[in-house]
């Protein structure tokens, strides 16, 4: 069996997984590996050239017949200089202190592994038949992600959208469609010859209201499909999947606008007969009640003089303090080391989830308001908290937004991400040593 990565996950790992990359191959390397390019503070070995270029000449090899193929030299040109952009997007890299812990690089292997449908032990040997090591096939991961996240880093931070912008773009019929909602949408029809006559096409209503009424009573909208639509769905259940307004006929928009979901229509008349439309889910649209929690804490760090357990009882004596009254803003100001909420007592005012890591939003979560919890540890330190308040947004603009923002953004980014690169290259010292 061989290893089988999509584009979608790693590009560097098709060239390791076909042939053994340069990390890999480097103990089989015999004598001194010849230079070809200095780059920046690094350098480009012909034994990672050599291999890139098996890897690549592999690949297209599959796809394109042997005279549609480039000439080597040409080749060779054009990997070489891949690996020179690599090398000096991670040399920015390290100057930006961008490190990739080893639990990513795990995922990444275990996804590999199931994209595969390896055990652990399939994965090795098959890595191993091919040529490749386990610890090669590490870096590899590694060099990939940590580029992954310069380019994400450093290029998105180069866009700034304006909220005219974004004004703009939810005004315009492309946004418009955009940030619409999407519907998946069931499908019940009674169809109608062209040609029937005034019994038929009663015969018909009287049917798709019958239907109608056992859908009202709880009857399966798909088992109803099944057994008489007319649609080619029908036998799917009358699953059309999922659709925005603006891909359906004017007169299925109509009839949607509005439908809650779960809920299905009344029965209407086309062309082609009588439907029922459903509303199985919907994605966007409508009002989007966020929880949002408004609490404070106290933040307590660990260091040299003050361990684990100095600081939790701390906080435990701090916490029984205001549990016999005395002020949770005064006590804060006095004694949470966190530099951006002490000075207002702690407060941290209203959030949303996902604002704060996983530790402290569990916690808040379980604590009721008005109540302070027990310490607990973050990445920070130790804290406690107190909830004061608790309330129900309707955020669904500011997430239409967030959405037209996160569209504009990925419009420009190929753009920005070229032109970045570059100025990257023609920033690096690069010499490339001829043969």
């Amino acid at each position: 069996m061989q290893i089988r990565v999509t584009k979608k996950y790693f590009s560097l790992f098709i060239a390791a997984l076909l042939l053994a990359g340069p990390n890999a191959m480097a103990a089989k390397s015999v004598g001194l590996d010849r230079v070809v390019a200095i780059v920046d503070e690094d350098v480009v070995l012909e034994s990672e050239l050599n291999d890139r270029v098996a890897a690549v000449l592999l690949r297209l090899k599959g796809q394109y017949a042997q005279n549609q193929l480039p000439e080597e030299d040409v080749l060779r040109k054009q990997v070489l200089e891949q690996l020179i952009v690599e090398r000096v997007e991670l040399g920015l890299a390290k100057r930006y202190e961008i490190k990739v812990e080893d639990e990513e690089i795990d995922q990444a292997i275990s996804r590999i592994q199931e994209k595969n449908k390896m055990s652990a032990e399939q994965f090795v040997a098959d890595l191993k038949r091919q040529g490749l090591s386990l610890s090669g096939l590490r870096t590899q991961v590694r060099d990939e992600l940590t580029i992954n996240h310069l380019q994400q880093g450093v290029v998105n931070n180069r866009i700034k959208i304006s909220q005219q912008e974004i004004d703009n773009f939810l005004a315009s019929s492309d946004g418009k469609f955009a940030t619409s909602p999407d519907y998946h949408i069931g499908h019940i029809l009674i169809a109608v010859p062209s040609s029937a006559d005034a019994d038929t096409i009663a015969a018909a209503e009287k049917k798709a209201k019958e239907i109608h009424q056992k859908l009202q009573a709880g009857a399966d909208f798909a088992q109803m499909a099944i057994a008489n639509s007319n649609d080619q769905a029908a036998l799917q259940g009358g699953d059309i999947g999922w659709r925005k307004l603006a891909q359906l006929p004017e007169l299925f928009g109509n009839q949607l606008a509005g439908l809650k979901t779960g809920e299905v229509t009344a029965p209407f008349r086309s062309g082609a007969g009588f439907h029922i439309l459903k509303n199985i889910e919907q994605r966007g649209g409508g009002q989007q009640l966020i929880e949002q929690t408004h609490a404070r804490h106290i933040l307590v760090k660990t260091s040299e003089i003050m361990d684990d357990n100095q600081a939790r009882e701390k906080l435990l004596l701090l916490k029984d303090k205001i549990e016999k009254g005395e002020d949770f803003a005064k006590l804060a100001k006095e004694n949470s080391e966190d530099t951006g909420s002490m000075l207002s007592g702690g407060d941290l005012g209203w959030s949303t989830p996902g604002m704060f890591v996983a530790a402290f939003e569990e916690t808040m979560a379980n604590t009721p308001v008005g109540k302070v919890s027990r310490p607990f540890k973050s990445q920070f330190g130790w804290h406690i908290l107190q909830v004061l308040e608790r309330r129900k947004e309707d955020m669904s603009e500011q997430m239409k937004r967030n959405q037209a923002q996160n569209v504009i953004r990925s419009r420009r980014f190929d753009e920005e991400f070229q032109l970045w690169l570059t100025q990257i290259r023609d920033e690096a010292f690069v010499e490339i040593k001829q043969k």
